[in-house]
């Protein structure tokens, strides 16, 4: 049984129990026993663990884990400390620079976020090494749907920051107008110059928060 040790487990209580995810994990469980997958199996619900329901107010939405070892642990974007900082997330940074001032963080562990109420969710929690979106249509997407109901049902107002097209496809559950949703490409090399760069969003989310009466997220991770 999944524990998160906050109030996700109310929020998300039954869940588990459907037919859906019973299927997807008979199928993490032969996929950890005979392939190599990211993240570790106890690091699947970091986001979650690191983030209570009741805190969210900025929700970042990618795609799916990193696929090389030692990257992904259940956050997205985020690797550990001392791991060498994939190009997406030094895109990420790039962008944050540009847009707040803020100079690139010596690390990729985005825990002081989590810690101020951002989940770092993608849209697939677990991937085969080496395989990028190995782990797609096997059931994920039913979870994080069901979890952006469940926050689109907040009645605190939350940022949802989708950046690449399988986040972008969420955007039609947040229906609720005390919500601001926005859009842009993946931070990936591949498509961060069609429109992640100069997107502003750290800046956009902050003022929406503070017009809402709501602390402004800290987004410098330097010491």
């Amino acid at each position: 049984m999944v524990h998160f040790g906050n109030d996700w487990d109310d929020v998300l209580q039954g869940e588990f129990d459907k037919e859906y995810y019973q299927t997807l994990r008979r199928f993490l469980a032969e996929e950890y026993r005979t392939q190599t997958i990211y993240p570790p199996m106890y690091d699947i619900f970091n986001a979650f663990k690191k983030t209570a329901y009741k805190d969210v107010k900025v929700c970042i939405i990618g795609q799916d884990p990193y696929f090389r070892p030692g990257q992904a642990h259940g956050m997205c974007f985020s690797v550990k400390k001392g791991v060498a900082i994939p190009p997406s997330l030094r895109n990420i940074y790039k962008e944050l620079e540009s847009d707040l001032g803020i100079p690139p963080s010596k690390d990729g562990y985005l825990e002081k976020w989590a810690e101020q109420g951002v989940l770092l969710l993608n849209t697939v929690l677990t991937v085969r090494e080496g395989q990028p979106l190995s782990h797609k249509d096997k059931g994920w997407e039913m979870f994080t749907d069901d979890v952006m109901y469940k926050l689109n049902e907040k009645d605190t107002p939350i940022v949802f920051l989708l950046w690449g097209s399988p986040a972008k496809k969420k955007a039609e559950i947040i229906t609720s107008p005390i919500h601001l949703k926005l859009t842009a490409p993946h931070p990936s090399p591949m498509s961060a110059s069609y429109g992640f760069f100069g997107c502003r969003h750290f800046s956009k989310a902050n003022a929406f928060l503070i017009e809402k009466g709501l602390s402004p997220v800290d987004w410098n991770l330097n010491d």
